[in-house]
This record gives C-alpha cells, structure tokens and sequence, in this order.
C-alpha cells in the first residue's frame, strides 16, 4: 500500500497553480507556532490538523516508538479535559477526530462543520502543554501498544516483511526503525520518558496548525492568537542527523511467517528530496510512475497480465522525508514461479529503462497521470491540508508546490535513464518471505507506514 507520505507527494508534485496564493494565508505567531489556512468554501466544513514536527526518526535505540505512545496518551486527558472527552466533545459537535505518527510527524486532525471549528482549536491548544501523564493510564496503554504491535506486525506476514525491509537495508539511520517501537523497548518504557518526550517536542514553537474549509483565513489566525498566543516556545533538543554510510554489496533476508502467499521486495538507497533544486529525486518520482503509476504501468502491464509471472507487482518511492529514502519494488509470485525468476524479472525492467531509455509517449502518459493524481487531491479538504501540513513540517513551504510540480513536469527521459542507472546490484537489498501457510491466522494488511489511533 501506498504509504501517506506517498499520497502526499503524489499529490504535491502534481500540484499545479490552481490553488493562487490569494486563497491560502500565513502567519507565524510570536511564540513560533506557523498557522495557514486555505480558504475552500465548496460545503459548510472545516479540516484542522496540528502538526508537530517530531517522529519515528528522532528517537534513539532504546527509546523507539516514543512518538506513537505519546500520540496515545494525548486522548487521556489534561488538567481541564478528562481522558475521552476531547473526543466526546468533537462528535457531540458532529465532527471526528483521530491522529497518526510516522517517521517525520505525529499529527492530530478534526473534520467538522465549519462554525465548530473553534472549539477543535481550543481543545488542541489545552493539551498542547497540560497533558496529563497518569501512571496508571500510562501502563494500561503500554500494553494497548503492545497488543497493536503484534497485531500489526509480529502477526502479520506483510509486517514482518515490512519491518525486516528498513531494519536490513538501513543500518544506521533511524528510518530503520519501526515506527510503532521495537517491542522490548515498549515493554521497558517508563512514563518519565513519555513525559520528557512531551516536555521536549510538543511547543508552539515546533507545530504547524493547517485549517482547510469553508473559514475566514483571518479569522481563523486570529482565533489560533487567541487559543494558542499565550503558550510559551521551548528550547528544541538539537537533531543530529545520522547518515547512512554508503552500502558497499548486495544484502539478502529471509522472513518465514504464516503466509498463503510468498513477498519479494528489493530496495535501493537512493536521494531524497533536500531542496527544491535537486534533480534525483524528481526523475525517481518518475520512475516509480512509470513502473507502477497506473494499469499500463509497466510492472503490472509486462510481469503481470503479459507475462503472468506475478500476481502483483508495485514500485514504492516516497521523495518527501527526514530520514533515509528507499526505492522499492515489491511483488508476489504467481503459482509455480521461483523468487529467483521474480527477482530476475524485476530487475529486467528497470535493466531495460537504465539501457533504453523511455519513450515520448510513455513519458507523456506518466505527466497526465500524475496531472491526474492533482484533480483527486484537490477533491479532498483533507488531502489539501495534507499536502501543506507535510510540506511545512519537512522545512519546505506550502508555496513550493507549484516549483515542484514545475521540476516534476520538465524530468525528460535522459533523466529517468539515469535514475533507473541508480538501481544498481551493489546497493540492493533483497527481503523474501517465504510462505509458511497460515494456520487460522487473520489476513495479512499492509497499511505500515503510519500508525494511528
């Protein structure tokens, strides 16, 4: 499954201008907290999300899954609002609310009629500093962590793969980590962590607050002032980025997991998008495109229909991201097929883009689908805050999404030939799962990349 950071991306670099600058309005507040706001005034609603910019990737071995536990006890409750009211207060207003974490951000949303809105934005300003770490919750939702840690992973065959995927092909970079926590570290978390993390990274000064909906922009910063002005900005711990050191072979792993069926995923280190000049990462978005963008794709197109060697194929790259960025082909065997003509097959694919080239037509049709990808993003209150909420909290402005899709459009063919040049044998790594049978086992799910309440 695509992963958010994925959708998003798809969605920024096929941003366009038609969203002018005039519909969307900043402000940053004294105390540092960045608000903006777009004004979409197609039905009575509003979207608020309150990004902070920590996640996965600013914990250390020994304390992973930190970000998504604190995500947890964020609902538990503050000096003011009891534990479970900020969501009875939001669905008695007839919003919903929820949140996620991944490796870059831990983001709490409301989807509500758009006269609610100041209420969504008092509750977020409360525990924004007055959460209350209660031991007791605290252990109790140690192990609802845990009991979603096995769901989602130690149960799960596309998990298992998953997880053993970033923890082989990176070794040092804490991408590698599972977002969710190594379970010994859940298990060995104390709650002076927990609350030392929230004291650390949850200030004005390091929050993006993005409304999307039918709102006065003005307004909107002006009710962000009033709720949020008073609350005091903190020293930051310094990040100290850890750079992968460059792989020098080919790296293989073998899963065995109860599975009906047999993964293979093979992943390159490869650029991320840094600044808006690099040229990688925009023929890599690309590449992925054009691999597995759509049904004349050529993965699903030429290994599965064609050659009817894969029950399904996919590339995965997501150019948006603090930590190290993978590229990513993944597939599963069709009966009577070896891993190693899989392997083979895949890497053909990309052996021939990296020797031929790409054709106009090809090139053309991957620029309209990603066109394309730009109206159904657009569609979505949410999906347009998305877009501005990831910008924002990975050093780049929501303003850039015009330069982007720009860079994306003008990638020509030679550049797609040198990216796929990038794939090359000494960077691999190889992570098979090999089917073990299921044995009452529930069914795989794939959704990995986030972890939500």
């Amino acid at each position: 499954m695509k992963n958010w950071h994925k959708l998003v991306a798809a969605g920024v670099f096929a941003a366009s201008g038609a969203t002018a600058a005039a519909e969307t309005v900043e402000a940053t507040l004294p105390n540092g907290l960045k608000v903006v706001v777009r004004r979409d005034a197609r039905a009575p609603v509003a979207v608020s999300q309150l990004w902070y910019r920590v996640g996965s990737v600013d914990e250390v071995n020994g304390r992973t899954g930190l970000s998504h536990l604190l995500e947890h006890m964020m609902f538990k409750g503050t000096r003011k609002v009891p534990a479970g009211e900020f969501s009875r207060r939001i669905a008695a207003a007839g919003g919903q609310d929820n949140a996620f974490t991944s490796r870059d951000a831990t983001v709490y949303f409301q989807q509500l009629a758009a006269d609610k809105l100041p209420l969504a934005i008092e509750l977020e300003a409360d525990r924004m500093v007055n959460l209350v770490v209660d031991d007791e919750a605290f252990r109790r939702e140690i192990e609802v962590v845990r009991e979603e840690r096995r769901w989602r992973t130690d149960d799960q065959p596309t998990g298992r793969l998953h997880e053993a995927l970033y923890a082989s092909a990176l070794v040092a970079n804490p991408a590698r980590h599972p977002v969710i926590g190594w379970m010994d570290d859940i298990r060995n978390m104390k709650a002076d962590d927990l609350r030392a993390w929230y004291r650390d990274w949850y200030a004005p000064n390091n929050a993006t607050l993005v409304v999307v909906g039918d709102v006065d922009p003005q307004a909107v910063i002006a009710l962000a002032r009033r709720q949020f002005g008073a609350l005091k900005p903190r020293p930051l711990p310094e990040r100290r980025e850890q750079r992968e050191p460059e792989q020098q072979g080919m790296r293989r792993v073998t899963v065995k997991a109860p599975s009906e069926l047999s993964y293979l995923t093979l992943a390159w280190p490869v650029p991320r998008l840094e600044s808006l000049t690099d040229v990688d990462p925009y023929a890599l978005s690309v590449l992925s495109e054009l691999l597995d963008g759509h049904d004349a794709a050529r993965l699903p197109r030429r290994l599965v229909r064609e050659k009817k060697i894969a029950l399904s194929a996919s590339s995965g790259y997501d150019p948006l991201g603090r930590g190290a960025a993978l590229f990513t082909l993944t597939a599963v065997p069709a009966a009577g097929v070896g891993l190693d003509a899989l392997e083979a097959a895949l890497k053909a694919e990309v052996a021939r883009i990296a020797k031929d080239g790409v054709g106009a037509a090809e090139l053309a049709r991957v620029r309209r689908q990603l066109e394309a990808s730009r109206v159904f993003e657009r569609d979505s209150m949410f999906g347009q805050a998305m877009q501005i909420g990831a910008l924002e909290s990975l050093g780049f402005s929501w303003r850039a999404e015009d330069e982007m899709n720009r860079r994306l459009q003008a990638v020509d063919a030679a550049a797609v030939q040198r990216a796929a040049r990038l794939l090359v044998d000494d960077k691999l790594t190889v992570v098979t799962l090999l089917a073990q049978g299921m044995k009452g086992r529930p069914a795989a799910s794939a959704k990995l990349e986030e972890v939500s309440r």
